[in-house]
């Protein structure tokens, strides 16, 4: 594409993972797209991040603070750039060299979709894995698909910059499933597009992701539902799905805290599951 093609900022937060990130940069740098500023923010990292990126010096920007979340990160960046389109990639994931090239061109071509996102290929501790079938991506109305699990992969979209200013950023106090919240927001109201090619790479196993640093993901999922359904901007059938996911949840953290031995814990999710009142959320 020419030089008057749309800018993409591309904002890479990262946390003591120098290693990664260096390839992480490399599959950006390799873009068959050229209209780019890439953005890294550092999340209080203890490394030097920059003695593993010496190689390409010039071609990014590196913010520091202290840290403060990937959540932090990522809004920071949102707020450092200024290309029309955003794309997010974590640190230890990777992009195939066509993948903002092929998303540009969809977005440009459907003028009213704010957010896109692609296949995926699965690695795990470096071996391919395939993800099972609950985690198929999808695009088009997917508020439904989105309310189970995170249905889109933060490296894997692309965004109008307009979204943020309809929807909001990133929830900096939700510790982890932040791109959960977010997508839920945008999936409610917004069509989503979805390229089905393998363009982005998730690489996982490693002992600081969130997924493993945590237990019981769902107990930030359900403070993401409750959040939404407190704001009683749902739909009728949106909110009895939400409501139905959230008591479910609730369901199994009661069991899931029980069986550590958090028994106060356990008796709360429960009481939350059987008390929930549907009605006490839109008026009716």
């Amino acid at each position: 594409m020419s030089s008057a093609s749309p800018k993409v900022s591309v904002i890479i937060p990262t946390h003591n993972r120098a290693a990664f990130l260096k390839e992480a940069v490399e599959s950006v740098l390799q873009q068959t797209y050229s209209n780019l500023e890439v953005l890294i923010i550092d999340d209080g990292s203890t490394e030097d991040q920059e003695e593993f990126l010496g190689a390409f010096k010039g071609s990014y920007r590196l913010i520091r603070q202290e840290q403060r979340g990937v959540s932090a990160a990522r809004n920071r960046g949102i707020m450092e750039t200024e290309g029309g389109y955003i794309a997010f990639l974590d640190s230890d994931d990777l992009w195939d060299k066509r993948k903002i090239q092929r998303q540009v061109e969809r977005m440009e071509s459907l003028p009213d979709i704010f957010l896109g996102h692609t296949d995926e290929i699965w690695v795990r501790r470096g071996v391919r894995v395939n993800p099972m079938k609950k985690h198929q991506k999808s695009g088009g109305l997917i508020f439904s698909k989105c309310l189970l699990l995170c249905m889109i992969s933060p490296s894997s979209v692309i965004v109008r910059r307009e979204l943020f200013e309809r929807v909001g950023l990133f929830d900096e106090s939700l510790t982890a499933c932040e791109d959960y919240d977010l997508w839920l927001r945008v999936a409610k109201d917004y069509e989503v597009d979805y390229i089905d090619e393998k363009l982005t790479i998730k690489r996982g196993g490693h002992e600081d992701q969130l997924s493993r640093k945590f237990w019981g993901m769902d107990r930030f999922r359900v403070r993401s539902l409750a959040k939404l359904l407190s704001e009683g901007k749902l739909t009728l059938e949106q909110r009895e799905e939400a409501v139905r996911v959230y008591r479910e949840k609730c369901l199994i953290l009661s069991s899931g805290s029980s069986k550590r031995g958090h028994v106060e814990q356990g008796l709360e999710y429960a009481g939350i599951a059987s008390s929930f009142d549907f009605k006490d959320l839109h008026g009716d």
